[in-house]
């Protein structure tokens, strides 16, 4: 009975496509014990362009109002957080494959376990921008973490927060 009810566990993770809810989180994200703390500052200029010989990774979260932290990690480490909304922060990665993690940050472990996932050929040069949107209700709590094209990522780059995240002590 326990295998039946591991199978169709594994069953139900795959058929929620790049939305994982299992028990534990994915290799492409951190440690699960590191939290952070993330504070924010408006007005801030873009990001300046990708260092020599690496690309970029621009995270914006949209929120509508809600104070949500989402950690980023990528392959295997956290990289970074977004809190609350219209915030955003860059990251500067070497050329080629990288798994990314976008997970809820919460007091509720079943909130933690929401989880989506990306695989980024990054190219020497290149900015990539990706939407974190939390969506939280009384009965339904999910997020979106997908590719924004240029246009859509400056803009929300313009008119967002910088993020600043620290890791919880």
């Amino acid at each position: 009975m326990k295998d039946v009810l591991s199978a169709i566990l594994f069953c139900v993770c795959l058929a929620l496509g790049n939305q994982a809810r299992c028990a534990t989180l994915p290799e492409a994200c951190g440690n699960d014990q590191v939290k952070f703390d993330v504070t924010t500052q408006k007005g801030q200029p873009a990001p300046a362009p990708p260092e020599a010989g690496k690309a970029q990774i621009v995270f914006v979260e949209l929120t509508y109002g809600l104070a949500v932290t989402v950690r980023i990690g990528m392959d295997g480490q956290w990289v970074g957080a977004d809190k609350g909304d219209s915030t955003y922060f860059a990251l500067d990665v070497t050329p080629g494959l990288h798994h990314l993690c976008a997970s809820w940050q919460s007091s509720k472990s079943y909130w933690d376990r929401l989880v989506s996932l990306y695989a980024l050929n990054a190219e020497r040069g290149e900015i990539y921008y990706f939407l974190v949107k939390p969506v939280a209700s009384q009965y339904f709590n999910d997020f979106t973490f997908a590719p924004l094209n240029e246009d859509e990522g400056k803009y929300l780059v313009k008119i967002s927060a910088l993020s600043t995240a620290t890791p919880k002590k």
